[in-house]
């Protein structure tokens, strides 16, 4: 089961996704939930199928897709993957050893990554620093996570990353991963259920420039060295999560120093069974 978070007619809605059909759940003040309080209601399937009942039939175009976030926080892992370590070894030479390092330990590498008004959802822009001139998408599997940290769903994320920032200096990494557009998640939450092996989900990323592909890369989130349990195991450690979080589990897919994103640029993610998230790229404005 898939929902969404939408605006339609000029309010926010909580739908689901089938396919090609888009059922609008009732509003709150119609007796509904908000997506955040499904999310963490007890059994979130059964809270769907109950307000399905008086769900309302729209097309998908009549609506303006949003992220599926409320006043979750945005958490990363970082070098889950072998590529992502390799990657990250390139860009700084200098601290080489400590990304080595890392991917080897049993402590992974977990970063704050955005507040919500950081993160734009399916369609949405992206952003690049202006003071960077190195860019580039990360695509991740997201989980969903409740306050009580438990998993209760699934999503596509973009990590996007300032590497030249990063790779000046792995200090520099709050400036390199946190800014204003720096994150994107949807375009739907999967709700995990029984019987789902997310080892076997392909990632795929196609970066379109002038409407030709100039970059595509893939992996499997089988490639990771860590298991999903463990990262939410390390995340969880001394913390606590009132509003629930959204968890980048890390990216296997990382572009050639050679390349760096630019605006105009549009970045297609697809993960199985989670659909495919697309942002265009902006850059932003340094501001005095």
């Amino acid at each position: 089961m898939q929902l969404a978070q939408v605006r339609y007619k000029g309010r926010k809605r909580v739908g689901v996704v089938s396919g090609d059909e888009l059922q609008l759940l009732p509003r709150p003040k119609q007796g509904g939930q908000r997506l955040h309080e499904i999310l963490h209601s007890k059994d979130p399937h059964k809270s769907v199928q109950k307000l399905l009942k008086r769900s309302k039939s729209v097309n998908q175009n009549d609506v303006t897709w949003l992220a599926p976030i409320f006043r979750q926080e945005v958490w990363a892992a970082g070098v889950t993957y072998k590529r992502s370590m390799t990657g990250r070894k390139q860009e700084s030479k200098g601290a080489a050893k400590f990304y080595d390092d890392v991917y080897k330990a049993e402590r992974p590498e977990i970063f704050f990554k955005a507040t919500p008004h950081r993160v734009v959802g399916h369609q949405q822009p992206i952003r690049i620093r202006q003071d960077s001139t190195w860019n580039v998408p990360e695509p991740e599997l997201t989980l969903v996570l409740n306050p009580e940290m438990k998993l209760v769903g699934y999503t596509i994320g973009n990590d996007v990353s300032s590497r030249s920032i990063e790779g000046e200096n792995p200090l520099y990494l709050p400036q390199a991963k946190s800014y204003l557009g720096c994150a994107s998640i949807g375009p739907v939450i999967t709700l995990a259920e029984e019987g789902m092996h997310p080892a076997s989900w392909k990632v795929q990323v196609d970066i379109l420039r002038d409407g030709k592909n100039v970059f595509t890369g893939g992996t499997s989130v089988g490639e990771m060295v860590r298991t999903l349990s463990e990262l939410i195991g390390w995340l969880g450690r001394d913390n606590a999560f009132p509003n629930g979080c959204f968890f980048m589990t890390g990216t296997g897919i990382v572009p050639e120093k050679e390349f760096t994103m630019e605006a105009g640029d549009v970045v297609e993610i697809a993960i199985d069974g989670l659909g495919k998230l697309v942002n265009p790229v902006v850059q932003n404005v340094i501001s005095s």
